[in-house]
């Protein structure tokens, strides 16, 4: 089994937390504080209102105040990750860290709280009297078995939620890949028999949340480091080891372990010998998951068994247990619901949602964030990774669902489908904008073809626009290739059309169809057949104007130009119109279209006028009142040069055309975007707002702004370019395109095929 390496040097750490500002955190302001009106709200004397409201009605806290989001990672150092009690100065770069993670996974606002302390009672009181200023509390490095009392303690005195993750998290990963290894294996739950390794806060949240998923008490055996907890033991035991002793004859992990199904390891490096996993159960399963270095490597397991499954704590093996799969995501969801506590009915909702969501098909992006590895559904992928952008929605979703049928939820929420797509939005700035767009299409399901079916990723597109509940996805190739593929994916495509071309009922009535278009361009018949045989793109464009398709996505494997000429050898523009494409950039959850980004190379003014009138034409669609800008460097004449003409005219073009929409120009970037700037020096504009629309002066300065946004990173996201101005829909995806791109494209071009005009096939 192959070790990835990915560690760094002591020196890249500090470096990475020196760097710049130190540490990892810092506050921002949520809302604008540029005026003396602003402040005269954000404190004195606005901010007696908000006061006075929660005085009178405490829960108002959640709907005036950051506590709702707000969670407080809390250490006092004891029990710091593998290097012990550092001393709570020690832990915060861990706890500063936590919250960071908190924040990157789930947009909850993590706050650090290091404790100087180790006695109980003080740490109890520190965080009981802290308790109100916060939605939940994360107990974190917290040594055992202190921090068994300090969590009842707090869960005792408190209204609102607190989780030791060390304990709770671990559990709820390992949990989770265990119910993936049962069902790879075909192991029965009830009848596995089970040892874990390491008798202290994880090892018994462990014991306890595998028993809920439905191990009988029976058949697991806790050891420590004095050998097995059995019934009548007296040695080393408190009362939460002796909740977990069993009537057995074994005695030591060497006895426990012969013909065990699975072993939780949560103890120390080395605790499994090459001895103990030979005599385990067939197929068994070991989670070695000490850190940083686990009870057994896998190329230790792989010199003795080749029927394992194997996890560990480490990110550079397959299959980690990492506690960033459940903390950010179960606080989450337990926030949004003002849950009053983590319960077990919570736990094991989100374990299952886990195990679930890693039998999918796994996004392109998480395979990028692992040095390009494809993860599929298996012995090396139990358990979901960290990237896999489906975290946020999924497992808040199963948490809040859960702590709401259990009763410890203070709020409901009605429509928990739109609640996932909420999810979704909070990281991802286009998801917004989309969710509008995707749940139109799911309620006018539409039929799109894949011109490029024998593509792997266009077939994880198929079957992903499907799952969405876009509509009924087509592949345009042939049978046999794309049902080996599906079949090495472990995809079951009964819902995929597959159409080929060179079999094709319709191949002979596409051929006449594309002559009659192309005869009189110098193409010959049996060029024209050869085109339908041969070219998808131009069979899947014909089965868009014929009907059988409602829009087409392609460009995988061609660039845009090529793939374009392809598509409008079959389809016409929108009578009056032109092909152009339009890009949509989300920044700072605001949308910005952009236009032409890939095809009319420099428009005249006439054509930048056109490009204008259709780009507000298609945002107005989208849900947008359009405000158009016609950028420039020079703003309304100042400074006056010979290409700056060109976008001058334009605007006295459209002044004849007699439009609907607000527009203006030509003016500068930061002009056109900065509403405030723009009355103050041009009061004359006759925009009203921000222009959301930006027409370019020409495709390579288009080209050039949102790819450089696009790579720049940060809050923006950019979706496109999309392809207007054609008859039928088609999409065109870069080279090279991800899953999600594809499937964003097949479900605008499924929304295009909504609003369009033209309904009837051209055949």
């Amino acid at each position: 089994m192959p070790k990835h390496n990915s560690r760094t040097t002591d020196a890249d750490a500090l470096d990475f937390h020196a760097s710049g500002r130190p540490g990892k955190l810092e506050i921002k302001a949520t809302k604008p504080l540029t005026t003396q009106r602003d402040l005269s709200l954000a404190y004195s004397p606005g901010v007696a209102v908000p006061c006075l409201e929660i005085a009178k009605n405490p829960a108002a806290a959640y709907d005036y105040t950051a506590k709702g989001n707000l969670v407080a990672v809390i250490s006092n150092g004891t029990a710091v990750l593998g290097l012990g009690n550092l001393g709570a100065l020690g832990s915060k770069p861990v706890m500063e860290g936590k919250a960071v993670l908190f924040k990157r996974f789930a947009d909850v606002d993590g706050i650090d709280l290091e404790v100087d302390t180790e006695n109980v009672d003080e740490f109890v009181n520190c965080v009981r009297f802290l308790g109100k200023s916060f939605g939940g509390i994360n107990l974190e490095d917290i040594k055992a078995p202190e921090c068994f009392i300090i969590e009842q303690r707090l869960q005792e005195l408190l209204d609102i939620p607190v989780f030791h993750d060390d304990q709770h998290g671990t559990a709820i990963i390992a949990a989770a890949g265990l119910l993936s290894a049962i069902d790879i294996t075909g192991k029965d739950l009830k009848k596995i028999k089970m040892v874990v390794n390491g008798a202290g806060s994880a090892g018994i949240a462990c014991t306890e949340l595998v028993k809920a998923l439905g191990v009988p008490h029976e058949n697991i055996l806790l050891c420590d480091t004095k050998g097995v907890i059995y019934q009548g033991r007296e040695e080393g035991m408190n009362q939460w080891k002796s909740a977990h002793a069993v009537p057995t004859d074994d005695r030591t992990l060497e006895d426990a372990m012969n013909s065990a199904d699975v072993v939780f390891g949560l103890s120390v490096k080395g605790a499994f010998t090459n001895d103990m996993i030979k005599s385990m159960a067939p197929n068994p399963i070991i989670f070695a998951m000490a850190n940083p270095d686990p009870e057994i490597t896998p190329e230790d397991v792989a010199k003795v068994r080749d029927d394992a499954i194997i996890a560990t704590g480490r990110s550079d093996y397959p299959n980690q247990v990492n506690n960033v799969l459940g903390f950010p995501y179960i606080f989450r969801g337990a926030l949004d619901v003002r849950a009053s506590s983590i319960n077990m009915e919570m736990k094991v909702a989100a374990a299952k949602a886990l195990a679930e969501l890693a039998q999918e098909d796994v996004p392109d992006e998480v395979g990028k964030a692992y040095a390009g590895r494809q993860l599929k559904y298996g012995r090396d992928y139990i358990i979901p990774a960290p990237f896999d952008p489906r975290l946020v929605a999924v497992i808040p979703r199963a948490v809040a669902e859960a702590a709401m049928e259990s009763g410890v939820a203070g709020k409901n929420i009605e429509d928990l489908d739109a609640y996932e797509r909420e999810l979704s939005a909070r990281l991802d700035p286009a998801a917004t904008t989309f969710m509008r767009i995707a749940q139109k299409v799911r309620s006018n399901p539409k039929r799109v073809v894949f011109a490029e079916g024998e593509e792997e990723s266009a077939i994880r597109a198929a079957v992903t626009y499907y799952n969405a509940g876009y509509g009924t996805p087509l592949l345009v190739g042939r049978e046999e290739t794309i049902k080996n593929t599906m079949q090495r994916l472990g995809i079951n495509g009964d819902f995929i059309e597959i159409h080929n071309a060179s079999i094709s009922e319709h191949r002979e009535r596409y051929t006449d169809y594309v002559y009659n278009r192309l005869q009189r361009k110098g193409k010959l018949y049996r060029d024209c057949q050869r085109m339908v045989n041969q070219n998808r793109n131009i069979f899947a464009s014909c089965l868009v104007t014929d009907g059988i398709a409602d829009a087409m996505v392609t460009g995988l494997t061609r660039s845009f130009a090529v793939s374009l000429d392809d598509a409008m050898r079959a389809i016409n523009c929108k009578p009056g119109k032109r092909a152009m494409g339009m890009s949509m950039m989300i920044i700072n959850g605001k949308a910005i279209f952009v236009a032409d980004t890939s095809v009319n190379e420099v428009p005249s003014s006439e054509q930048l006028a056109d490009i204008a009138v259709q780009a507000a034409s298609h945002v107005q669609a989208m849900g947008y009142e359009p405000r158009v800008a016609f950028l420039s460097f020079s703003n309304f004449g100042n400074p006056t040069r010979e290409t700056t003409t060109r976008i001058r005219r334009a605007v006295s073009v459209l002044d004849t055309m007699n439009v609907s929409f607000e527009y203006e120009g030509e003016m500068q970037a930061n002009l056109a975007l900065d509403f405030e700037l723009q009355q103050r020096l041009f009061p004359f504009s006759r925009l009203t707002g921000p222009a959301n629309i930006l027409i370019m002066p020409a495709l390579h300065s288009a080209n050039i702004t949102t790819k450089l946004i696009q790579k720049a990173g940060g809050s923006t996201a950019v979706i496109g370019p999309m392809l207007v101005g054609l008859e039928k829909p088609v999409q065109i995806v870069p080279m090279g395109a991800t899953v999600t791109d594809l499937v964003t494209m097949a479900a605008l071009g499924a929304y295009e095929s909504i609003t369009n005009e033209m309904e009837e096939p051209f055949l």
